[in-house]
């Protein structure tokens, strides 16, 4: 008996001492015959938490979906046993975060659903754009907050001869047509994009946003070039600690005193001129504006800063906004189908004045805009207008060091169709 005894205690102690080795040994590198074998850690061996909009998320059911046509916060919860009540409750509690009469057909929502009897929704998230998340805690008690997912910038270029317009041939090099807008804001006081010409190329360096690895749309363009009537245009995003704009290979800024025209993309239909044969009244006269054909509808901007004096309607000019920016220079915007300012309103270079249309003496939709100066009518594509503010001499330095990098990035950039070239000393 007290043998038998001895040899089960025998046996427990070893079947004790394999299992303390185990665990001592759980990391150690093991060798057999066919190779060597790695024993993973314990730790190792349990799955991956889930996370869901930085919650953990492994004690629920995930509902995904979205928000349908005639469908309301109320309509998605109910479906998820929240009671009414405190949906109601929700919403009111919602208003200074995010107004849930808001929440728009087609965007992604999350439900993370208990797994009990029930089967209640215990958060709801809501994502009004790529970036942006709002969660709405459903528990003992109601809790909301505004999120963001992180933001991936990436630098990308690119680069393209037009064969027939920006858009074409940014599409053509699978390009998005947001960076074409961004290339108009860049240049928009030094090339009329409605002139440029089959032959004309640029290259570009630029930001694309990223959101869970899917581009969500463009960032700054930080340098470009584009070759335009047989001249280069540069252009570079710098920043200093009064804020970020764009300058030329001298170190002067882009931006001037007006917008080249009111519209960022249409098509120049009449220049100014003493004598065109007017297309309404059949008769030749002097035309004192220039005027841009786009739909109706197309926002119109105010090239330069100024107080409105003038937002009316008359026979000829239909509805039209006429802007003085100082003692020297006032412009006028006719034919517009909708006018989105009052007199006395001041406005900044690039806000919205209205929309263009046709009212008045006009035989389609267009802008007609007039440019005085010194209270004479001019044409305002002959007019050369001071550049803004230059960079700092203290930060020319770094300027040029910036510069310097974007121009080695540029010179790589291929084109579909390479024209000759010209380099850009960088010594500037």
């Amino acid at each position: 008996m007290k043998k038998k005894f001895r040899i089960i205690s025998r046996i427990l102690t070893l079947l004790l001492a394999i299992t303390v080795a185990l665990f001592i040994y759980q990391s150690r590198t093991v060798d057999f015959e066919e190779g060597t074998v790695e024993i993973a850690p314990l730790d190792t061996l349990q799955p991956e938490p889930i996370i869901e909009f930085g919650l953990l998320a492994d004690s629920f059911d995930i509902v995904r979906g979205e928000v349908q046509r005639n469908e309301f916060l109320s309509n998605i919860l109910l479906k998820y046993n929240v009671p009414y009540v405190e949906i109601d409750a929700l919403a009111k509690a919602s208003r200074e975060v995010f107004d849930v009469r808001k929440i728009a057909v087609g965007k992604p929502y999350t439900i993370l659903q208990r797994r009990d009897s029930s089967a209640k929704a215990e958060y709801f998230i809501y994502q009004p754009n790529a970036i942006d998340y709002v969660i709405y805690h459903l528990g003992d008690s109601i809790s909301i907050k505004m999120e963001q997912k992180p933001v991936e910038i990436v630098e990308k270029t690119m680069g393209g001869v037009i064969n027939s317009s920006l858009y074409e041939s940014l599409q053509e090099n699978g390009g998005s047509p947001s960076l074409a807008i961004e290339l108009a804001e860049v240049y928009a006081w030094s090339i009329d994009f409605y002139r440029i010409q089959k032959g004309d190329y640029f290259k570009v360096v630029y930001e694309e946003k990223m959101v869970d690895g899917e581009v969500i749309g463009i960032g700054k363009v930080k340098a470009a070039q584009f070759h335009h009537f047989n001249d280069d245009f540069y252009g570079y995003f710098f920043e200093t600690e009064d804020g970020g704009d764009y300058y030329d290979e001298n170190a002067k800024s882009l931006r001037k005193a007006f917008l080249k025209s009111p519209l960022k993309f249409s098509r120049l239909s009449s220049r100014y001129t003493q004598r065109r044969f007017h297309p309404v009244q059949k008769r030749w006269k002097a035309h004192l504006g220039t005027d841009y054909a786009a739909p109706t509808g197309t926002p119109i901007m105010s090239t330069g800063t100024g107080v409105v004096i003038e937002s009316a309607y008359s026979r000829f000019n239909g509805n039209y906004v006429k802007v003085k920016h100082n003692s020297v220079y006032t412009t006028q915007y006719l034919h517009m189908s909708k006018r989105n300012v009052k007199v006395g309103q001041r406005v900044r270079q690039g806000d919205i004045l209205g929309y263009v249309g046709s009212t008045g003496l006009a035989t389609g939709p267009h802008v007609c805009y007039r440019f005085w100066k010194n209270g004479k009518q001019v044409d305002h594509l002959a007019e050369k207008f001071p550049p803004a503010k230059p960079i700092e001499e203290s930060h020319k330095a770094a300027f040029l060091a910036f510069q310097t990098a974007m121009n080695a990035k540029l010179v790589k950039v291929q084109l579909n169709k390479k024209p000759k070239l010209e380099q850009l000393s960088a010594s500037k």
